[in-house]
């Protein structure tokens, strides 16, 4: 068992895990994790270091000492820094999550980063939101969820972000990086995207942001939360 609350959101990218995993933090006062923020801080790293993405010991190492520093405001991260600098808008770029993607890949760097992940799980409780949070790296998580949409409704939705982001960005090629990342999440063999057996799974296709998150919140004040 967690020694603290453990709430899991896993998913595919535009599910709504973020929107959603800030939004119940809040509500519980709890510690939130954006997992995906290593493997993208790792994938920036890779980049500035010259360190090859086929270099299993260079990233290895890399992801051992990753010199990360979240600055943190209502637990959502606000600013992102690497080895002092901040690259809060590098990691989120389509073209280092997609990098990000293909580290997850190896064995060694998901070691490395899962050992630091397990350390957000302090009091008062943590929401850690993921592609294998709730079968990988919190196993005992005391409530699981998965997200999911069509990928028409993903694209779209990270499309509309990032525009709003000011980037030059084409719905197509969105399209076609989801569907990408979504082959190598779901079929790579170390903690492929799968939901954890005793997973609550929630189709946010036709749900707007609103929505998904009073759905989960009936859920918590069911199971006791509040």
């Amino acid at each position: 068992m967690s020694i603290v609350n453990v709430v899991t959101l896993d998913g595919p990218s535009g599910a709504g895990k973020g929107t959603l995993g800030v939004s119940i933090a809040n509500k519980l006062s709890y510690n939130y994790l954006d997992s995906g923020v290593f493997y993208r801080a790792l994938a920036v790293a890779a980049e500035r270091h010259n360190v090859d993405l086929n270099d299993k010991e260079g990233l290895k190492k890399l992801a051992n000492n990753l010199d990360i520093f979240f600055q943190v405001e209502f637990a959502s991260i606000i600013k992102l820094f690497l080895e002092g600098e901040d690259v809060t808008r590098e990691l989120m770029l389509e073209s280092t999550a997609s990098r990000a993607s293909i580290l997850a890949l190896d064995f060694g760097v998901r070691a490395a980063l899962t050992a630091r992940q397990r350390l957000f799980a302090i009091s008062p409780g943590l929401v850690a939101d993921g592609r294998d949070m709730g079968t990988v790296v919190f196993p005992n998580a005391t409530l699981k969820f998965f997200l999911t949409a069509n990928i028409e409704t993903r694209a779209r939705r990270r499309y509309k972000q990032l525009l709003l982001r000011g980037d030059n960005v084409s719905l197509p090629a969105i399209w076609r990086q989801l569907e990408e990342r979504d082959e190598r999440d779901t079929k790579r063999s170390i903690s492929p995207l799968v939901p954890a057996k005793d997973a609550i799974k929630l189709d946010t296709t036709n749900m707007v942001a609103g929505e998904v998150v009073e759905a989960v919140m009936n859920i918590l004040v069911d199971r006791g939360f509040f």
